[in-house]
């Protein structure tokens, strides 16, 4: 009924690192060799094609890549497929595009692979993310977000000792990032580490007392340990606003207001 120790607590893939900024891509693009780079402004264009009519966006594409589109083509057709939840075809082209010899700056290639271990993830392929995300960091080995995706792809799998490692060595270069710190308690609280896991907890709330996915990880802690009361308030409080974690807070009220009526 509540949320219980798996993926869904500890975080699913970030949809925003497979679709990409256009800025981030632009430099990306930008940055390739002449012959494999086209216009700036025709991938810009392909881009905001993908957030009105994927379908479409993903057509043309495949006709620019038969046009010599480049690179630029590929992403953008790979941009289309995650919109249209075509996951695996996104992957298959991210993990292509990364280990194209076009590519030659290192976080370049490093960012297409996290895109590709996202859209895995978002394809339920959580071995095949795992893969991704060690390549990306085998090219950007100190990069905190590229950590906390391959925990989040170890929790689909119920991998928590690896998650946890994973999330202790992104702490280790960011101490006050309050998402590695709920993200590192919901794995230790799952390995059955309660006190560590409240301790990240604490901390998180030291740093952003109204921290929503804090307060709903805090929430399932209290509920657990039969602190109907206080789960209910962090909930509560955590169930204001448009968040993933305030969706999870809002549905977990519901779970238990319908315990309550249930057992009167």
């Amino acid at each position: 009924m509540f949320m219980k120790s798996n993926v869904r607590h500890l975080g699913g893939p970030r949809l925003r690192a497979v679709t990409t900024s256009v800025a981030v891509a632009l430099a990306s693009i930008a940055s390739l060799p002449a012959h494999a780079a086209v216009s700036v402004a025709s991938y810009s264009q392909c881009v905001a094609l993908v957030q009105k009519n994927p379908a479409l966006a993903e057509e043309r594409a495949r006709a620019w890549q038969g046009e010599d589109g480049g690179l630029a083509a590929v992403h953008c057709s790979a941009l289309a497929l995650t919109a249209l939840k075509r996951y695996a075809e996104a992957a298959r082209k991210l993990d292509a595009l990364a280990r194209d010899r076009a590519i030659t700056d290192n976080m370049d290639r490093a960012a297409l692979y996290d895109q590709a271990g996202n859209a895995w993830m978002l394809a339920d392929a959580a071995n095949n993310a795992i893969q991704s995300f060690s390549l990306a960091l085998a090219e950007s080995p100190n990069d905190i977000d590229f950590l906390a995706d391959r925990a989040r792809a170890r929790a689909m799998l119920r991998d928590w000792s690896g998650a946890d490692a994973d999330l202790s060595a992104a702490v280790l270069k960011d101490q006050n990032r309050v998402d590695l710190l709920v993200l590192r308690a919901s794995a230790r609280w799952s390995l059955g580490r309660k006190t560590d896991a409240a301790t990240d907890i604490l901390r998180a709330l030291e740093l952003y007392p109204d921290y929503p996915a804090a307060l709903v990880e805090r929430g399932r802690m209290r509920y657990e340990a039969g602190d109907k009361g206080g789960a209910r308030a962090d909930w509560k409080k955590a169930a204001a606003g448009t968040s993933d974690a305030a969706d999870a807070a809002r549905r977990n009220l519901a779970a238990l207001d319908a315990e309550s009526r249930a057992g009167r």
